[in-house]
């Protein structure tokens, strides 16, 4: 198979295999393989940009050991650790968000998972937002069981998050601490419960194109909602901290392949986005970025508000608050 018979099939809605899509890799040069992508976009997703915010709800002091983040109290990353910041510092953020033009709102917090009481204080904030402000309503939480989801759920929360960060045969020499199986749990029982999904995860840690296509391909069998990409910002402290930020062909691929394995789902510019230059940026949403996260992140620079609404317009690209 070729590149050509690739996309006719993911245009016709056929199913491809990521075998297929190695072998095509092999083979295809990059710039075709990126137009490729782009002319699955355009017939796939409706020419609106999906953005959302976060709020770093509780910082560092993590007990994993994942090698990317300087949450991990397994490193010696400076983060600005700080406790829960409470009810109305959420509703202030995600009024803030609101007022921006922002449709979608996330709180995320540090940890493994969360305590009984720790959901509860979640839950208040939730609740809180719904009752105050119409935006839609997400958490990154870590790992959840039913009890604790059954909870959000009742709190007025719509989309759990949680990221499997990258190809199953990588994750176990990223982070020891926790599955890759308990992400899919969490996933999975979030699903069943009914809300929707977002997951996602980061390129840029020295996986290979086998890798990344097993990474996008892990996402095409949990069908998300959405998928964050992450460009790994390496950050001093983690053990990814020496690993140089990819390249702007590397960062173009990476979305190509997701892309082609996702052709439907929004694919949403998340961390490592302010490293790139406007033109780089744009370059990116022509391959297959449709959604972004606006705002601050959690301890890399988040963009503007106003940087990626004008990058997705340049593109023809709707934003949702213009609809609105």
């Amino acid at each position: 198979m070729d590149l050509a018979e690739l996309e006719q099939i993911v245009l016709a809605d056929g199913e491809i295999a990521a075998k297929e899509v190695l072998e095509v890799l092999q083979s295809a040069p990059r710039e075709d393989l990126w137009e490729c992508a782009h002319r699955i976009t355009a017939h796939f997703k409706p020419k609106v940009f999906d953005f959302c915010a976060i709020v770093n709800a509780r910082c560092g002091n993590c007990t994993e050991n994942c090698k990317w983040c300087a949450q991990s109290a397994h490193w010696r990353a400076k983060c600005g650790a700080h406790g829960w910041i409470g009810t109305e510092a959420a509703v202030a953020a995600a009024a803030a968000a609101e007022a921006n033009g922002v449709h979608r709102f996330g709180i995320v917090t540090s940890g493994r998972g969360q305590t009984p009481s720790q959901i509860d204080e979640i839950c208040a904030a939730v609740s809180a937002i719904r009752e105050r402000t119409k935006i839609h309503r997400c958490a990154s939480l870590g790992l959840l069981d039913e009890d604790a989801l059954a909870k959000l759920k009742a709190a007025g929360l719509e989309r759990i998050h949680c990221n499997l960060e990258t190809a199953p045969s990588r994750f176990a020499s990223l982070c020891t601490t926790h599955a890759y199986e308990d992400k899919l749990k969490t996933l999975r029982a979030a699903k069943a419960m009914g809300f929707e999904i977002c997951s996602g995860g980061i390129v840029g840690m020295g996986e290979t194109k086998a890798e990344l296509v097993e990474f996008a391909f892990a996402l095409k069998a949990i069908a998300p909602d959405s998928i964050p990409l992450n460009i790994l910002d390496p950050i001093e402290g983690t053990p990814l901290g020496e690993r140089e930020f990819l390249s702007l062909p590397e960062i173009l691929d990476a979305i190509a392949i997701v892309r082609i394995a996702n052709p439907s789902t929004p694919i949403r510019f998340a961390g490592g986005r302010r490293r790139l230059s406007d033109a780089d940026a744009a370059r990116a949403i022509y391959v297959g970025i449709d959604a972004g996260i606006q705002g601050p992140l959690l301890t890399t620079p988040g963009s503007d508000y106003d940087d990626d609404r004008h990058l997705a317009a340049r593109a023809g690209y709707a934003t949702r608050n213009e609809e609105s």
